[in-house]
């Protein structure tokens, strides 16, 4: 076998689960690259905007959890 950190059983065991959860996989995704992003390539004008983005979402939810 080769040095691999990541065994081919679980490689394909990887796939099945993504394949058979896309919406959660493409969540994850996505929560995973705007963590990066955030992280490592914002710019203080970028977090700015953000934070906006962040507080209206808040508002948002809140709103959403009146209404039911």
């Amino acid at each position: 076998m080769t040095n691999k950190t990541t065994s081919d059983a679980q490689l394909k065991a990887n796939k099945e689960w993504q394949s058979k959860n896309k919406e959660h996989s493409n969540y994850l995704k996505s929560r995973s690259a705007a963590r990066s992003f955030i992280k490592n390539k914002a710019t203080l004008e970028d977090l700015k905007e953000l934070e906006k983005l962040i507080i209206e979402g808040k508002i948002n939810q809140k709103g959403m959890i009146k209404d039911k």
